[in-house]
């Protein structure tokens, strides 16, 4: 193995588990994590990634998304709103920076307009 594919395992396992303590924890968004886990573990080996598909955090978080179905609403609304409390506390510590907190709220507006017409809304299974 080289260290180009070392590097992407330890960065999988990292995201992968922020990703599951994410699902667990509401302040923490986990389907960001596990889409990084998914990408590190394609690259670096094709049985980590076959395994890591196979879970059930995996499908019940990223599958219907990766291919290409959309999401649930409920999923959509705890990203947003996850992201949203985020975001909203680097604003209120942004109090001096203007042009911080310009990006920043140009950069909730577009997450906001992404999840709502960017992607699908599947009904639960």
């Amino acid at each position: 193995m080289n260290l180009k594919k070392i590097l992407f395992v330890i960065l999988g396992c990292v995201s992968l588990g922020i990703g599951v303590v994410g699902a667990v924890l509401p302040i923490l968004p986990s389907v960001p994590f596990l889409m990084v886990a998914a990408f590190c573990f394609a690259k670096s080996s094709k049985r980590l990634h076959t395994w890591f598909i196979g879970t059930k955090i995996y499908k019940n978080n990223l599958e219907s998304f990766v291919e290409g179905k959309g999401m649930t609403l409920k999923t959509k609304i705890k990203i947003i709103s996850m992201v949203t409390i985020l975001m909203a506390i680097g604003f209120v510590m942004m109090s001096n920076i203007l042009v911080g907190r310009i990006v920043l709220a140009c950069v909730w507006i577009f997450h906001i307009i992404y999840f709502i017409f960017g992607i699908k809304t599947i009904k639960c299974e």
